[in-house]
Parts: structure tokens; sequence; C-alpha cells
């Protein structure tokens, strides 16, 4: 069942939470989520490089409101003074400070960031040490398995990042290597679990209500971490709570579908202005109807179409239409 969860000094209703995605997790993104059931939603990623040096373009990342908390904020970087500083630097936005130690973007890995930073335990352990010496708020990483498929170390990792006053550890069970590909192994969730004795909160392949109650109930993790299977899907918050409370999960009807993506374009709107909401919102309103009869043409439609008044007309002729199949 859905139950409470405990990480630091944060005490969250459940266990269920939005991951931080680059490019997409921003404040809509979250408003939205919460709306639906997630107890802690994160920003998208934070460079603490962006945050020391060119501060105001990386500080636009952290944009919330009073619906929005708790709010954890996602640092990443590969220096420990660098990161403390950031983590002082953010500390009135938030609620908590995650640190990205799993990204496998190139750009990130290059940089030294990322899922790199599971191939220097040491570094891991100075910038845990340093971040926590930094501020109070509860501190997590989020982690791969290790950085190729013949190198786990999560292990190890998370053991350090224990030691050194993490309070709450993320794993994605893939390595850096497997990028996206392939399937999350969540029986090292279940193992990281047993190693240490912080709150583990498992992510990876969950795109179903019936994925977020098989995790759980296989690993024995304290929380998961929803990402791709929400895009588009905040009720996948609402779908799993509604399961793992042994009821019938209740399904968007094409109603509900057109109502939240009309209001998602509204917040992004008043959050960046029409022009930037515009162009960013065809990715979302995509997902909206992923799954859905007559998405392709609805995607085509809405990537050729410019305006505001042309994007609503799309929306209401495909969800306001005749119901659709999931």
């Amino acid at each position: 069942m859905v139950h409470p969860l405990t990480i630091g000094q944060l005490r969250l209703p459940n266990n269920l939470l939005l991951a931080p995605m680059a490019g997409i997790t921003n404040l809509p993104v979250r408003l939205l989520a919460r709306e639906c059931g997630a107890s802690l939603a994160f920003t998208e990623m934070v460079s603490v490089n962006g945050l020391v040096r060119d501060g105001k373009k990386t500080f636009g990342l952290l944009a919330s409101t009073p619906e929005d908390r708790p709010l954890g904020i996602q640092l990443f970087g590969d220096d420990p003074a660098l990161l403390a500083q950031g983590a002082r630097l953010v500390e009135g936005y938030g609620d908590l400070i995650d640190i990205n130690m799993g990204c496998p973007v190139r750009k990130v890995v290059n940089s030294g960031a990322g899922s790199a930073l599971m191939q220097d335990p040491g570094k891991v352990a100075a910038i845990v040490r340093e971040v926590r010496r930094a501020t109070p708020l509860p501190l997590t990483v989020k982690i791969r398995t290790g950085w190729g498929a013949d190198s786990d170390n999560f292990l190890e990792i998370g053991r350090i990042a224990a030691a050194e006053g993490c309070d709450a550890i993320t794993l994605h069970p893939r390595s850096r290597s497997q990028m996206f590909e392939g399937h999350s192994d969540w029986m090292k969730i279940a193992a990281l679990k047993k190693a240490v004795a912080i709150p583990v909160i498992g992510s990876g392949d969950l795109f179903t209500a019936t994925d977020v109650v098989r995790m759980i109930g296989d690993t024995g993790c304290d929380g998961v971490m929803l990402a791709r299977g929400a895009l588009g899907n905040p009720w996948l918050f609402r779908e799993a709570a509604d399961l793992l409370e042994g009821r019938e999960p209740a399904v968007p009807t094409p109603a509900e579908r057109l109502a939240v993506s009309l209001r998602h374009l509204e917040l992004f709107i008043e959050l960046s202005g029409e022009r930037v909401a515009l162009r960013e919102m065809r990715k979302h309103l995509s997902w909206y109807a992923r799954g859905l009869a007559g998405a392709a043409q609805f995607r085509d439609r809405i990537n050729r179409i410019t305006g505001k008044a042309a994007i609503v007309a799309a929306l209401e002729d495909f969800f306001g239409g005749a119901p659709h199949g999931r």
C-alpha cells in the first residue's frame, strides 16, 4: 500500500516521486504531477557551474510557487567545493538537495559529472561529505549501477554515500553504457536496499501502475521515482496509488486529457511566454496523445501548425471527438 516516506527531516505523505528530467520537469509539469498525487517533485538538472558563474539564467530553472512544494533541487557537477557552494546558493529555493551521479548523456559525462562519477568512489565520498557540511537540507544522490556492464559498483557507491551523510539513494538499475536500452535490473535495487540503512528509491521502466506495485513488492524499495512513464501521463501517480490501495485505477477520460493538456499549455505560457511555450509544448502534447487512436496523425498536425488558437483547435478536435482506446 501507499505509505509515508521520510528523507532526513522531510516527511512525505506517500512514496511516489517525480524524477528530475532535463528539459522536461519545469514548473508546469511538476504542478500537474503533484495534482495527481506525486508527493515530491524535482527540478531539471541544475549545473553548479552555471549557478556560480552564470547566475540569472541558471537560477531560472528554480522557478516555483508555494503549490510546488516540497521541491527537490537536483545539482550536477564534478567539483566537491563547487557542489557545496551550489547547495548553499539554492538552499532557500527548495526542500531537498539531490546530486546527479547517474546521467549518461555524453555532454554531462565528458565534464566529469553525472554517471562519470561512478568511476571515482573517492570523489563521490568527497562530494557527499562537502555538500553534507554545506546544507542542513535532506541530501540524496541518484546513481546507476556502474559505468559499464562489467563494472557494477553501486553497492560500494551506496555505502559510501550513506556513510558520508546521505539521507536516501535513488538507483536506476542500468549501467551508463546501457543508456536507456534493454531492461533495468530491479533485483539490484533489492540488493542496495539490503546493503544500506537509509531509504532506497527505485527507478527504471515504470510505465504502468502495475509496474509500480511490482517494483515495490519485488525489491522492498522505500519509494519509487517515475520518469519516462509520467511523460504526458501525470495520472500514473493516481493510478499507482489506487492500485497500491487495492482500488481499481481511475483511467483518465478524453475530457480529462483535454482539460489537463490545455491547462499545461496555459501554465507553460505563463511561465515562459507564448513563443517558447508553443514550441516546447509540441513534445508534451504528443506524449498526452501517446497510445491513443489517431495519435500519429495528431502529432503530425501539431508539428506543422503554429499559433495558440490552432494548437487549441487541434487539441479539441483530437480529445473532444470520439472516445479513444488505450
